[in-house]
């Protein structure tokens, strides 16, 4: 390429040229960050928008960086909706921070493609270790621990972590009862598991009548029933099909519900099942000794995931999962073809993480978790979690003080499940009223909020988790909750 460059084009690479355009970019993201309140938080733009602002090919010469910062501003902001923003407050969070940033710079910069410890010994050791690091922090069983027979490893999302699990399950489960029994086997999740298990499912060829999605009710608070569990299993059990796969939450998508671990777990031991715990979001809160007790019971999980990207302050992706047997993993997900050997792979003296999850490259996210651990510490870390905390209890005495609305389920993390209580006699029991209110909401820019439904109503979900959110900013989403909600109710 060196004799198609014209002086001042941009190399490929060349460290001052590099260093010049990387100090602009940290620049324009640094201003972004200040004025980030400025913009609406949910985008406002319509469907394929930004097609008539860009042209329709690719330009023959270069163009400056000061032309694409002047068309992020003008083009793509617009249709950017604002995760960081401290006025988020739609799904569940997911954090970026000043460590998080600098890791996923690094990783940029060295680019290795670490599919095996040879193509770069330190990303799988560093990898090992910093998952060691928080195993210990969640106080995890020492079996899920790199010394022994499992470990710890970074997937992209909770989605490929609970694929993964499952087709190492489902290989188990085949080599004993032979590949025929594929038809029999059966997998068991509550109505609130992430739909991720059922694409899991789909992946993984498990037939779609052997996914057991169990009810959940709010007696208890929409967790998973132990007693409702056993029914099911017997039920199978009893006409010939063969239970393998056990999915419970800790902290569900839609309203942070809590599955009983511990009976769960014996309930899948005493089966021979698979048990995996998914505390995608909740796990993160789990390093404060006060919110340990909501995995007590993990020791009975043959796997276990958290994500640190969305409560962890570390940028996305970054999905921890954890397996007491490496092993079973391999089996299912290991390929040795010939131009991949090398001496320390098949001496076996090594990790190989191509072989724990499904694409062979892999990034070096382990960068990312080390410097948000090293660059906060675990007492900053806490702190952090339990202000969120502490910021949702603000937001749901706010809810409790107005008579017009109701909290609907147990707040237990930092979400809080809310609705506008509709007029007596109302024909949809409010849910067309509470849809409203939400598209209200988030048309005015100010705040973005989420919904949900739980036993047939519309629910308001609030999750507090953006880093520069604080306590102003909650006040004033319930200010706008308020007065969105009494325009509202005087046109009924």
């Amino acid at each position: 390429m060196d004799g198609y460059n014209r002086d001042g084009d941009l190399k490929p690479m060349d460290a001052e040229q590099f260093r010049e355009h990387a100090h602009k970019m940290v620049d324009f993201i640094a201003d972004y960050y200040k004025t980030i309140e400025n913009f609406p938080v949910l985008s406002q733009v319509q469907p394929g928008y930004l097609r008539n602002m860009l042209p329709d090919s690719a330009p023959n010469h270069p163009e400056s960086l000061d032309d694409i910062f002047n068309d992020v501003q003008a083009k793509i902001l617009p249709g950017v909706t604002h995760w960081q923003s401290p006025n988020y407050f739609a799904y569940y969070p997911s954090n970026s921070s000043i460590a998080g940033f600098l890791g996923e710079m690094l990783s940029a910069g060295l680019n290795i493609v670490g599919f095996s410890w040879i193509t770069s010994p330190a990303a799988t050791e560093l990898e090992m270790i910093v998952l060691d690091w928080l195993a210990k922090l969640l106080k995890l069983p020492d079996e899920f621990l790199s010394a022994g027979q499992g470990g710890g490893v970074i997937q992209g999302t909770a989605s490929e972590a609970v694929l993964v699990v499952l087709l190492a399950a489902r290989d188990k489960v085949l080599r004993r009862l032979g590949k025929n029994a594929l038809e029999k086997i059966v997998v068991y999740a509550s109505d609130q598991t992430h739909s991720a298990i059922q694409k899991a499912c789909q992946i993984a060829g498990i037939h779609p009548e052997n996914c057991r999605v169990i009810k959940t009710e709010s007696s208890t608070n929409y967790a998973l029933s132990p007693d409702i569990l056993c029914e099911a299993i017997a039920h199978d059990v009893a006409i010939g099909l063969v239970p393998f796969f056990l999915c419970a939450t800790v902290g569900t998508t839609s309203s942070t519900a809590v599955d009983p671990l511990l009976a769960l777990g014996k309930i899948a031991k005493s089966n021979g099942m698979w048990f995996h715990v998914d505390a995608a979001y909740a796990g993160s809160a789990c390093i404060c000794p006060e919110y340990r007790q909501y995995i007590d019971g993990v020791e009975e999980a043959d796997s276990f995931n958290m994500n640190a990207h969305k409560w962890f302050l570390t940028n996305f992706d970054c999905s921890a999962l954890w397996v007491k047997d490496r092993t079973a993993l391999v089996q299912s997900l290991s390929t040795n073809p010939e131009f991949l050997k090398n001496k320390a792979s098949q001496a076996n003296m090594v990790v190989d993480y191509k072989d724990w999850q499904i694409p062979l490259g892999r990034r070096f996210r382990s960068l990312k978790l080390w410097m948000v651990l090293r660059l906060y510490g675990i007492e900053n870390l806490q702190c952090y979690i339990r202000n969120h905390i502490k910021l949702a209890e603000h937001f749901e005495g706010l809810v409790a003080q107005d008579p017009r609305f109701e909290v609907v389920t147990p707040r237990i993390f930092s979400l809080v499940c809310f609705r506008l209580l509709p007029p007596r006699n109302n024909e949809d029991n409010g849910n067309k009223l509470n849809n409203d209110l939400l598209e209200a909401i988030n048309s005015t820019g100010k705040i973005f909020i989420s919904h949900t439904v739980l036993s047939g109503k519309y629910i308001l979900r609030f999750a507090v988790g953006a880093p520069l959110t604080e306590e102003r900013h909650v006040t004033a989403a319930w200010k706008v909750l308020q007065d969105e909600a009494s325009v509202l109710l005087g046109r009924l």
